[in-house]
């Protein structure tokens, strides 16, 4: 046997250790070089890491949710022949590197099924919809490589189970618990958002938009695009009003270096997106928003959220926001406190627009309304400047024309 061992790489920024989030591979598997073995998480972003060579898996280091140091051995492979009958799974060698001693304790202590998991070969989409309908995925037969189950081979499978239930089941008393592992994602924002709310005194601000007009300008803009085109939604106007909303108020487009006890002001608008993907809050950034047009702005929006909900989002697409917008769409509610994205210093929430009644110039009248809750770093931003930035803001919203002006 010629053995290859490939150890977990440096994924740059001072990473010193990796989470294994997803093993796209078991021992005995025969992989090609280039092929996706498995998905890691550093404190930046998730990195599928492609296998080096050609051959069969005859070890692997860690199970979901293991850190495994830089450097130190992730998986090993017999590349003579790179296709035979399978091997035997090779032992543990003494010299192997040696990984952190809570990891070790975390796999001596992992069940069984942990192990299983690593056999079944589907993303983790597919493996959160099976759990959710109830399918053993190690029942299923994947038609992709290596056996690896699609949505489809999923879909086929609820589907055929479905047609051959008359009736639905009695209601009956549910009983027992699910333990779910926080690793990847989920775990890194759990981290950050427990950071953020230790570290940052928020100061909330609400304030009411009367976004009748911009309605009337997003509609008439959007009759005029060509067939099939995605319409325009309030974001990209959002963004555009805020650019010019931060010219007068730098102290809201800033991050903190708390290491070097600096507010650091960007002349540049990166602004980050907050998007909701199948696995957790991700947020991708719109870099030089004072640079784009309308449509740019819509465009690089739409194709940011879709590359990370896609989980196709590079690390330069996940890092360096200098101010973050966050929206829940239809469930936007009347009003939120969004958290921080640290270490910028504001972040802007768009709750859903409605027709309301207010008083009009003396009068009942129904009013396209939309609340703004934004959170500011009060140790850097004064209450003052926090709502006078907000007032801004609204006063370009609920006069949309003033957004297009040069200042």
């Amino acid at each position: 046997m010629s053995r290859y061992v490939f150890k977990m790489p440096d994924l740059g920024e001072g990473t010193v250790e990796a989470e294994v989030v997803e093993w796209k591979v078991k021992v005995g598997d025969v992989v090609t070089e280039d092929q996706i073995i498995a998905e890691v998480m550093t404190d930046k972003a998730a990195v599928e890491i492609p296998a080096p060579v050609s051959g069969r898996v005859v070890s692997i280091t860690g199970r979901p949710g293991d850190m495994v140091p830089v450097g130190s051995e992730l998986i090993a492979f017999d590349t003579a022949g790179n296709a035979g009958p399978a091997a035997q799974p090779e032992l543990a060698r003494a010299d192997a590197p040696a990984v952190a001693t809570a990891t070790a304790g975390a796999m001596a202590a992992a069940p069984a099924a942990a192990s299983a998991s690593l056999r079944v070969m589907a993303s983790p989409a597919t493996r959160r919809k099976a759990h959710s309908a109830g399918v053993d995925l190690s029942a299923v037969s994947g038609s992709g490589p290596g056996g690896r189950i699609s949505a489809q081979d999923l879909e086929a499978v609820i589907s055929g189970r479905a047609g051959a239930v008359a009736r639905p089941a009695a209601q009956a008393a549910r009983e027992g618990t699910e333990e779910i592992k926080i690793i990847g994602l989920r775990r890194l924002i759990a981290q950050r958002m427990s950071e953020a709310k230790r570290n940052i005194p928020h100061f909330a601000y609400v304030e009411e938009v009367d976004v009748t007009e911009l309605e009337a300008l997003r509609q008439y803009l959007n009759s005029r695009l060509p067939k099939g085109q995605p319409g325009l939604s309030y974001l990209p106007f959002l963004v555009s009003a805020l650019v010019r909303v931060l010219g007068q108020f730098p102290q809201c487009n800033a991050v903190h270096d708390a290491e070097r006890s600096l507010i650091i002001r960007h002349r540049a608008v990166h602004v980050g997106i907050a998007t909701q993907t199948p696995d957790g809050l991700k947020v991708p950034v719109l870099r030089h928003a004072e640079a784009r047009s309308l449509a740019e702005l819509a465009a690089e929006i739409r194709r940011l959220s879709e590359a990370a909900r896609d989980n196709k989002a590079t690390r330069e697409e996940l890092t360096g926001s200098t101010i973050t917008v966050t929206s829940l769409g239809k469930l936007g509610g009347i009003a939120s406190t969004p958290v921080i994205n640290a270490p910028e210093v504001a972040i802007i929430g768009v709750n859903k627009a409605v027709d309301r009644p207010v008083v009009l110039n003396g009068a009942i009248a129904v009013r396209r309304i939309m609340n703004l809750s934004s959170s500011f770093d009060h140790r850097f931003v004064d209450g003052f400047d926090a709502a006078a930035m907000i007032q801004a803001l609204k006063e370009r919203l609920e006069h949309p024309a003033t957004i297009f002006l040069q200042d």
